[in-house]
């Protein structure tokens, strides 16, 4: 059983402040270990916002050796702004010497998995399991998450075939509740393996599914729920986000 740490902190600032500070430290830890750091990406409000702080982050990170995936993404065109990707890159990507071979970007609709959505989920299936090392998906170091009002996390939904998949590491959503409709996601199954599992949540409105994810909900009802990790699960919480733990 993991380890499961709450951290409160008085506004959004502060925990974005405190989860940039954390992540270099995790990147530097892992790096010396074994030389290389593998870190999923969330978008969202504040999953970019922990983006921009790590621009400016100490020098002791080794950009070249991180690989960087995604939890999903929607399924637009290249360049889209509503690409995870593309706010990734404008907030961090594009001001680091990051390895181009090591980020892992989700297809977009305009590619070669034009109109194919289960394409190219399958396709980041497959790249993942390339990159595991005789595992079926990688260990990641971190799997950062947002989390909507009613419990989502990357785009598994509430009651919804995707939030149910149990084998699958990677699957399309074609009926998203939250626009655009169409996008690729990483499973649960693919979240849990990483070795900490990170969910960076303000707001009141966020309340609820915070206190019914830290109390040992279903996952079917409250998705945020089934987002362990190996070692640890951290919610990264503002005062009105933890408003109604105990």
């Amino acid at each position: 059983m993991s380890d499961v740490v709450v951290e409160k902190f008085s506004d959004a600032g502060q925990l974005v402040d405190a989860a940039a500070a954390r992540l270099v430290t995790t990147i530097v830890e892992a790096q010396k270990a074994r030389g290389f750091a593998s870190i999923v990406l969330t978008g969202g409000g504040t999953g970019i916002a922990l983006l921009e702080k790590l621009r400016n982050a100490p020098g002791d990170i080794d950009w070249s050796q991180i690989d960087l995936y995604w939890g999903d993404e929607r399924f637009l065109p290249s360049g889209d702004p509503e690409r995870n990707e593309v706010q990734a890159r404008e907030a961090l990507l594009d001001h680091v010497p990051v390895d181009p071979d090591r980020v892992h970007a989700m297809a977009a609709s305009d590619g070669i998995y034009d109109g194919d959505p289960h394409g190219a989920a399958t396709a980041y299936e497959q790249l993942l399991g390339a990159q595991a090392h005789g595992n079926q998906v990688p260990t990641f170091d971190v799997h950062l998450l947002g989390m909507g009002g009613e419990g989502h996390v990357n785009s598994l939904f509430p009651h919804t075939d995707a939030v149910r998949e149990e084998a699958r590491f990677v699957v399309a959503v074609t009926d998203s509740p939250k626009p655009p409709p169409v996008r690729i996601t990483l499973t649960l199954p693919a979240v849990r393996r990483a070795k900490e599992v990170w969910l960076l949540v303000s707001g009141a409105a966020k309340a609820e599914a915070v206190a019914e994810a830290v109390g040992g909900a279903s996952a079917e009802d409250w998705p945020s729920a089934g987002a362990t990790g190996l070692v640890a699960t951290r919610w990264f919480l503002d005062t009105d986000a933890a408003s109604q733990l105990p």
